[in-house]
């Protein structure tokens, strides 16, 4: 095999292997068994912000399903032509420019991107840090950090009058309920030490 094939194979596993939506997003075990540096991640992210494994998951899950291109449906004028998206939501996270941007200058990550889990989810650890400190909600409490999440901090007060987004918050904690549960199930075995060799 020449070099420029073989650069061709390495290229075509990067980005398949690091980029492509894991199969069973609904599992934990089989997410991170496809995915095991996004459990390292992940789990970083636990110690860093004390934000929940499951929660990180199940905030994804929602947002993009794990499709690290996801944006926003383009609005349509009179239900046919195609117009601008409604946000600047972007990647794993959905996080929005001007938010993402706050992330980076607070943190100082000045090379994260949206599209990368590992910045994703640093993210959402970071937002729901914050979530904690200005609402005093518990970063172990899915549905409230989702609220807080979806409407932003300023918005969070007025929840109520939302049943879309109450909707949205409640499969947030369903699904993280889920998560917690499955890795329960195969925390041991994804904490022994693993080699991955690119």
């Amino acid at each position: 095999m020449s070099l420029i094939n073989r650069l061709i194979v390495l290229i075509f596993f990067l980005t398949t292997g690091c980029s492509s939506i894991p199969n069973n997003t609904s599992n934990s075990c089989s997410i991170f068994s496809e995915r095991y540096l996004w459990y390292k991640h992940t789990k970083k992210v636990e110690k860093k912000w004390g934000t929940p494994i499951y929660i990180q998951l199940a905030i994804i899950k929602m947002e993009s399903d794990f499709d690290w291109l996801a944006k926003p449906a383009r609005q349509k004028i009179f239900k046919v032509i195609p117009y601008k998206r409604p946000s600047s939501s972007f990647g794993y996270s959905q996080a929005v420019k001007g938010t993402w941007e706050q992330y980076k200058k607070e943190t100082g990550n000045k090379l994260a991107t949206r599209a990368r889990f590992k910045d994703s989810v640093d993210f959402i650890g970071w937002y729901t840090n914050k979530t904690e400190s200005i609402l005093k909600v518990s970063k172990k409490d899915a549905f409230k950090q989702y609220l807080a999440y979806h409407e932003g901090w300023g918005n969070y007060k007025y929840y109520k009058k939302n049943k879309k987004v109450i909707g949205l918050a409640k499969k947030v904690e369903i699904q993280s309920n889920i998560y917690k549960k499955q890795l329960f199930e195969c925390k041991k075995s994804l904490n022994k030490n693993k080699y991955i060799i690119f």
